[in-house]
Parts: structure tokens; C-alpha cells; sequence
């Protein structure tokens, strides 16, 4: 995936066709899925999700690693696996439950206080991914400035399948102050949102252990 998607080698499809070496015709079904799904996810945010922000290469990773990690654990499923919890960087897909009657716990960092949680949610048969900057700084950017986005510190969505809750939680966080309404109103999905001014804001059937 990394050969394929990554915008920092200059080798990569992504960055031929991002540098017009490529054309649209020829690209590998890989990469015109996931294009097409940066569109949608574009589309839905009015603009605040893209793959080509103004004044910045293509990239197309918000969407790359929900999709390959949820493509993973298709294929556990697929070669019969039943019972699983895969964590890709803090994203997460869960299979069932780790014994009987309990489900998986997914602890979510604390924006603030690396050593820290500041959530446990419980999952089964589904995914939760997290958009924050505590990792790698001001990195996720509002499509429709090109400039880091802001209002947010982080956002949690749990989702039935992991390609979904990556993209929206990237979403919502550059959508800023405004995904917090915008979030609630996507269906299918429960969501924890921490604004810049700490306050907390959460779906009211996010289920929390």
C-alpha cells in the first residue's frame, strides 16, 4: 500500500498521477476506488475532506488507511477468523469478543496527556478511528483553505467498518467547530468530539466500559 498510495516517493501511483505521468485511464483499480472515495467524502464535507487541498501535492492517505487496514481485516474474516482485534496506529476493527459476553475495550489518548486516556469505548464487530494532532502535529488541513484546521482537538467515530470511521473522523476535524454539528447528523455512526475549548461532546448511543 505504502508503494502505491504514498505521496512522499516519487516512484509511488499516486505520485505519477499527481504529477500528470499517469493517466486517468490507467490507473490501477486500487487507486481508482480510493480516488473515488475521496470524492465522495469531499463531496459530503462540502469541500473541508480532500484528497488535493490548494497548494499541496495529492495525497490521498485520510482515505488509504481506513481502506487498507479494513481491507486487512477482510481478509482475516475471509480465511475464517472470527475473533480479532487489529489496531492499525489507533485505528481499530474488532471481530467479536475476546471472551463470552464481553466486549473488546478501545482506549482513546487523551489529546492532551500522552499517558492518558481520556475514553474507553467498547466494540463488537465494528471500528473506531480517531483524528487528533497530538501525534503529528498540525497535519490534517481544511480542503477548502489549504491551512491546518482548527476548533477540534480530537474526534473519535465509531462506524460498521473502519474505511468509513477514518474518513469522517478526518472530516469532522477539518471541518473544525462546524463537524461537530455535521457529525451528528451522518447516519450509522456514534461520535466523541473534543473542541479546543475542552469541552466534550458525544452521540448519545456511543457506548462507553
Amino acid at each position: 500500500m505504502d508503494a502505491r498510495f504514498s505521496p512522499y516517493r516519487a516512484d509511488s501511483e499516486v505520485s505519477r498521477y499527481g504529477r500528470g505521468q499517469l493517466a486517468a485511464k490507467n490507473l490501477s483499480e486500487d487507486l481508482d476506488e480510493v480516488l473515488s472515495l475521496c470524492a465522495y467524502y469531499e463531496d459530503i464535507s462540502g469541500g473541508a475532506f480532500t484528497a488535493q487541498p490548494p497548494g499541496h501535492a495529492l495525497d490521498p492517505c485520510a482515505v488509504v488507511k481506513g481502506w487498507a487496514v479494513q481491507r486487512a481485516a477482510d481478509r482475516l474474516h475471509a480465511a475464517g477468523a472470527r475473533t480479532f482485534y487489529l489496531n492499525a496506529g489507533g485505528d481499530v476493527v474488532t471481530s467479536g469478543e475476546p471472551e463470552p459476553g464481553r466486549p473488546w475495550r478501545v482506549g482513546i489518548r487523551h489529546p492532551e496527556q500522552p499517558q492518558a486516556v481520556c475514553a474507553a469505548l467498547v466494540s463488537r464487530d465494528s471500528a473506531v478511528a480517531t483524528s487528533a494532532a497530538y501525534e503529528r502535529g498540525a497535519h490534517i488541513l481544511d480542503g477548502r483553505t489549504g491551512q491546518p484546521a482548527v476548533g477540534l482537538l480530537l474526534v473519535t467515530v465509531v462506524a460498521d467498518d473502519l474505511t468509513h470511521a477514518d474518513a469522517l473522523a478526518t472530516a469532522t476535524f477539518a471541518l473544525g467547530a462546524d463537524g461537530i454539528t455535521w457529525a451528528a447528523g451522518q447516519p450509522g455512526i456514534e461520535v466523541l468530539i473534543i473542541d479546543e475549548n475542552r469541552r466534550v461532546h458525544r452521540s448519545p448511543g456511543l457506548r462507553q466500559g
